[in-house]
C-alpha cells in the first residue's frame, strides 16, 4: 500500500478490524519508509447484478424492490417479514450463485414463485397475478387448479407415515 505522506510502495499493518457490521475491514498501516500512520479500508467488491426486463431494457438489480413486491402479495397474510426477507435472500443468493452479470427477470420471478408457493398460497397467486399478467380468469383457474393438484400429492405422500 502506497504511504499517502511520502509515497513509499511498502506499509504494514498495526491493526485489524471488522466495521459496517462485519462487512468492512478497517486497518491501520504505517510506512516503512516514513513511520506515517494512516487507515485503510477493505471491502469485497459486489458486482453489479442487472435485471434484464421483458422490454429489453436493463436495471440493475434492486432488492428493496423484490422486497416491496413479496410484501404486498403477503399482505394480511399470516407471514412474518423474517421468512419474506429470507425468501429474498435466498432468491438474490441463487441469482448470484448463477455467476452471470445479467438476469432475466422472468428468472427472478420463477425463482420467488418457488419459494412463495411453500411459504403461503395466497402470497404465491397474488404474485403470480401480477408476474404472470393473468388476462382473464382461465388463466387464473389454471393457476389455482396446479396449486390444489401440488397439495394433493403433498397430502397422498404424507399419507403413509403414520
Amino acid at each position: 500500500m502506497q504511504c499517502p505522506h511520502c509515497g513509499y510502495n511498502g506499509s504494514k499493518v498495526v491493526d485489524s478490524r471488522p466495521t459496517d457490521d462485519g462487512r468492512v475491514i478497517r486497518r491501520r498501516r504505517e510506512c516503512e519508509h516514513c513511520g506515517f500512520r494512516f487507515t485503510t479500508f477493505e471491502r469485497v467488491e459486489v458486482t453489479p447484478l442487472l435485471v434484464v426486463k421483458k422490454n429489453g431494457n436493463r436495471e440493475e438489480f434492486n432488492r428493496e424492490k423484490l422486497l416491496k413486491g413479496i410484501v404486498r402479495s403477503a399482505e394480511k397474510r399470516p407471514v412474518s417479514m423474517d421468512a419474506i426477507t429470507n425468501l429474498v435472500d435466498r432468491v438474490e443468493n441463487k441469482l448470484r450463485s448463477l455467476g452471470e452479470n445479467e438476469v432475466s427477470s422472468q428468472q427472478i420471478g420463477e425463482y420467488v414463485m418457488e419459494d412463495l408457493a411453500n411459504l403461503d398460497e395466497i402470497a404465491y397467486i397474488r404474485f403470480a397475478s401480477v408476474y404472470r399478467q393473468f388476462k382473464d380468469m382461465s388463466v387464473f383457474y389454471k393457476e389455482l387448479k396446479e396449486i390444489m393438484e401440488k397439495d394433493k400429492k403433498k397430502g397422498q405422500d404424507h399419507s403413509g407415515d403414520k
